[in-house]
């Protein structure tokens, strides 16, 4: 990638490098004024060695010694010493990469790649047919999910302390022209960074579903109520003008969801009530929204009537405002403004059960309820109608123009709240109702074709299996009880509120017409009117399935009940791949292609059948269980594969990350889109005639990663033992940082491990594992010393997205990793033979996998081509020796009997701080 001349600056990360030193100092100087200079000066010792190990002053053993015996008491403030060094380094970075942006843009710097400006540029140069572009975009979506995936360690208290520093920062930089003003600033820093040292960095309790809810919603007030519906408006606005006459994006095109409260696939807490619960909080937060900004524009459109003409659509709804009619008598608007502020009091109510918050309220005798958000944006079409009539766009461009995209895009309901269970769950749901209904009374005992047969056959009936005095188990009363809530949810808020239903471990037709069944039940699927307001979403995870993913789908196609509520919702198809168990099951590169192929088989099955497929990506925040950069991963994407629409989840510390802050949110969202613009209309796979030799060698390169990572994970005696003991994983699950069991099932097996421990746990210990293990051995081994094989690789590298991000994403990963550590991490297995062995294959294969990686791209570091996470590493890792090394140390002491709360808090402590440094740890 071309320097900029910006960044080859010799003084470019001057202001990042005085920043850092800044907050690290003012943070020095409130440990030693309330921890006293004994302990102060034992950090500053341990600071000073570890940078001088970064440097190859001294061996990391220096490190390791001065921690050995450090009584706990001291180990405790040490620890978060250096976590919060590394929370306020991160918040340097952030600020300098907004700084280098804005330099960018005042040097006359091209638009960056992943910018919306950039993808305009790219539109134009490509002179695209308008109709084509119309077909492309139909119905088009982007929706980021948010996740109850909480690796997110930090407490809403530090996150909101963390924001108030990078606010004051901000303002520091901006406004330090007099010795006063920089003073100011500087107390009002040290001020917040007291309050984050008295501030514990751990919660005493687990999360309860309720706190994950909350914690998902504080991003709309945040960032998301504002930023959304402004890049709806202003995507809607610059394709129009490249397109005009074509009713482009009739829709808002970024519309969000959760899963938070809706996943129910291993987590018992989820329940019909948390269903209700979940919906309606976040129906209040788009009603208390929408009545704030009434109530600043009964404020602010205080035009008379004397003075501007008003249409008579205004003039009726001025009607229903104030009771009183001499109260602004003459102020038309307000009137107008109060009575619809009224009318959506009325529907928050009758949707909530309660009146909104006191001073948000509207008149409220002897009105009618909205029937629909439609509705509402009618009566404010009619507001902004009359003002532009009158020559007053101005006024109408601004918060009521705001007002009116942000009802468009949320709605009543906000964001789209999905449900998820396990396919097995079903199973035993429907086998217990069909033979409480007496169909059938050993429903597990038959075959694929007579359940899908069976099945099919009660979908064409509206006879319910289940009568009012039925008799069911504990999980079939639940899993009904939660149906039957979403079906009040949809009935309250609208259909955009529950709008799909994924299995996970989809691997059958019966699967997918199970949960239809089971939908049927609850009220959600009406036979007689085929269609749900409930898409059914099959989730393929494991490699096996994603193999048979498409073949399952187009049987599913074949059965005429299924295919009937596919064209009831307009022949849309959605269908989610799972990143996280793939991944843990074959390995990084294994399961990298094996999405790729399912893409690529899925699209041919839409061809075929004539369904619009839209694709759910199921990626975390770390490379291993599919991070990375969206705009990178998007572009990666088979052809046809996008096609106008894109869901993925976002979860763990990465939701923070993208969307606390304005700024960070609107980057990250426009990034979305512009993948999403560019995959669509424009061929970026860049293969043509090679392709499918491209895809043969994938699959040979697949296969032998593959069976690289099982003779380690799978089929080395021990390994369990090894990863147990090598790594935090017990203590992962004593974190309290989300409501889900860190297993699925009360078992030590890798399968049955959730991907967020098996991956944090390899993070912690600076391993890294899932995310390049096995890659290096299939390279190599399929160059073999051939450079001209090499030299078809590094052609792929320049030319395929998708490669040469599968090799960015492995570097990301590489470059944190850190085996010198990892080895320490190693020496708490019992058993040194074992040790040995599985550390030694560890070890053959990262190296293995750094030197290929180098051969192939030709980068002679792994992070050429990332130099921002480059510069983050620099100034962040020696921060995290003392971490890693501390860990080792408390684990060993208990390991060794010393269980203490002390201890244990020391572990968790320094859990949080990793999780921080590394930024997408599970």
């Amino acid at each position: 990638m071309t320097e900029s001349r910006i960044d080859s600056e010799p003084d470019a990360t001057r202001p990042l490098r005085d920043d850092i030193r800044f907050l690290g100092g003012v943070l020095g100087d409130t440990i030693r004024d309330h921890e006293g200079p004994e302990v102060f000066d034992l950090i500053e010792r341990v600071r000073i060695e570890a940078f001088r190990v970064r440097r190859a002053e001294v061996d990391r053993s220096a490190v390791a010694e001065m921690l050995a015996g450090v009584p706990i008491e001291t180990a405790l403030p040490l620890i978060r010493a250096f976590s919060y060094f590394v929370l306020l380094a991160n918040l340097a970075e952030d600020i300098q990469r907004d700084r280098r942006r804005a330099a960018h843009v005042a040097a006359g710097e091209p638009p960056q790649d992943s910018s919306l400006a950039a993808t305009y540029r790219k539109l134009d140069a490509a002179r695209l047919d308008g109709d084509e572009v119309a077909e492309l975009l139909a119905d088009a979506l982007v929706s980021p999910v948010i996740t109850a995936h909480p690796t997110e360690t930090r407490r809403r208290t530090v996150f909101d302390v963390q924001t108030r520093i990078t606010d004051l920062m901000r303002l520091r930089q901006r406004y330090d022209d007099t010795e006063a003003e920089r003073a100011d600033f500087e107390l009002q820093i040290r001020r917040q960074i007291l309050a984050l040292w008295r501030t514990a960095l751990i919660r005493l309790a687990r999360l309860r579903i309720q706190d994950e809810i909350a914690v998902g919603l504080r991003y709309y007030d945040l960032t998301l109520l504002e930023v959304i519906p402004a890049i709806n408006a202003e995507v809607r606005a610059a394709l129009r003008a490249r397109w005009p006459g074509l009713d482009l994006l009739s829709r808002p095109i970024l519309r969000p969801g959760s899963w938070i409260g809706g996943d129910r696939d291993g987590n018992p807490y989820v329940t019909a009530e948390v269903v209700r619960e979940a919906a309606q909080q976040a129906a209040a937060v788009a009603f208390d929204h929408y009545l704030r900004e009434l109530v600043e524009l009964e404020k602010s459109l205080s035009l008379s009537a004397r003075l501007a003409a008003v249409s008579p659509a205004v003039t009726a709804l001025a009607a229903t405002g104030y009771a009183d009619p001499l109260v602004h008598a003459d102020e038309p608007y307000r009137r107008a403004l109060h009575g619809i502020r009224g009318r959506l009091t009325v529907t928050a109510q009758r949707a909530l059960g309660r009146l909104p918050a006191e001073g948000l309220a509207g008149r409220i005798d002897g009105v009618e309820p909205y029937p629909s958000p439609r509705a509402v944006l009618d009566d404010l079409d009619a507001v902004d109608g009359s003002l532009r009539a009158s020559g007053d766009a101005l006024l109408a461009d601004d918060r009521l123009a705001a007002l009116r995209h942000a009802v468009e895009t949320f709605g009543f309901h906000l964001q789209g709240l999905d449900m998820r269970q396990n396919s097995e769950v079903h199973e035993q749901v429907v086998a217990e109702l069909l033979a409480w209904a007496g169909v059938h009374p050993d429903y597990p005992s038959l075959s694929e074709a007579e359940r899908v047969e069976l099945l099919a056959a009660e979908l064409r009936t509206r006879r319910p299996l289940l009568g009012p005095h039925a008799q069911l188990s504990e999980l079939a009363t639940k899993e009904l009880a939660i149906i039957a809530a979403a079906r009040e949810v949809v009935e309250t808020l609208g259909a955009e509120a529950v709008p799909n239903y994924i299995i996970s471990m989809c691997t059958s037709v019966s699967d997918l017409l199970e949960a239809a069944l089971l939908l049927k039940e609850g009220g959600l699927l009406d036979p007689g009117e085929p269609g749900s307001p409930v898409g059914i979403v099959p989730l393929f995870e494991t490699i096996e399935d994603l193999g048979a993913g498409a073949d399952t789908l187009a049987a599913a196609l074949d059965v005429p009940v299924y295919r009937d509520l596919v064209a009831a919702r307009g022949m849309r198809q959605e269908v989610m791949l799972g990143y996280s168990d793939s991944n843990k099951d074959g390995g990084y590169l294994a399961a990298n292609w094996a999405l790729y192929r399912a893409e690529l088989d899925l699209v041919e099955v839409a061809r075929k059948t004539g369904i619009r497929l839209r694709l759910f990506h199921g990626r975390g925040g770390t490379v291993g269980r599919g991070g990375g950069r969206s705009y990178d991963a998007i572009l990666a994407q088979p052809a046809d594969a996008v096609h106008g629409s894109l869901r993925l989840t976002e979860q763990g510390e990465v939701i923070a990350a993208k969307y606390a802050e304005s700024r960070a949110a609107h980057r990250n969202l426009e990034s979305l889109i512009a993948g999403t613009l560019e995959s669509t209309l424009l061929d970026v796979e860049g293969l043509g005639a090679d392709a499918e030799p491209s895809y043969e060698l994938m699959d040979e390169l697949a296969a032998r990663a593959r069976a690289a990572y099982a003779r380690l994970v799978h089929e080395t005696p021990g390994f369990v033992q090894y990863f147990r003991q090598s790594t935090p994983v017990a203590e992962v699950g004593d974190l309290n940082i989300g409501s889900r069991p860190a297993s699925r099932k009360p078992t030590s097996s890798v399968s049955d491990l959730r991907a967020i421990p098996w991956v944090m746990a390899w993070s912690q210990a600076r391993v890294m594992l899932p995310g390049w293990y096995g890659t290096g051995t299939a390279l190599e081994d399929w160059v073999g010393g051939d450079p001209r094989r090499l030299a078809t690789l590094s052609d792929l590298y320049r030319r395929w997205p998708f490669f040469r991000t599968v090799l960015s994403n492995l570097a990301q990963v590489l470059a944190k990793s850190d085996l010198a550590i990892a080895a320490r991490y190693a020496e708490l297995v019992d058993d040194e033979a074992l040790r040995d062995t599985i550390f030694g294959m560890i070890s053959d294969e990262h190296a293995r996998t750094v030197r290929m990686h180098a051969a192939i791209t030709g980068n002679d570091h792994l992070l050429a081509d990332n130099a921002s996470l480059a510069e983050s590493i620099h100034n962040r890792f020696p921060y995290l020796e003392p971490l890693n090394q501390m860990q080792v140390e408390l684990l060993r002491r208990l390991r060794s009997g010393d269980d203490s709360d002390l201890v244990k808090r020391g572990i968790l402590l320094t859990m949080n701080g990793l999780a921080t440094a590394l930024r997408n740890s599970g």
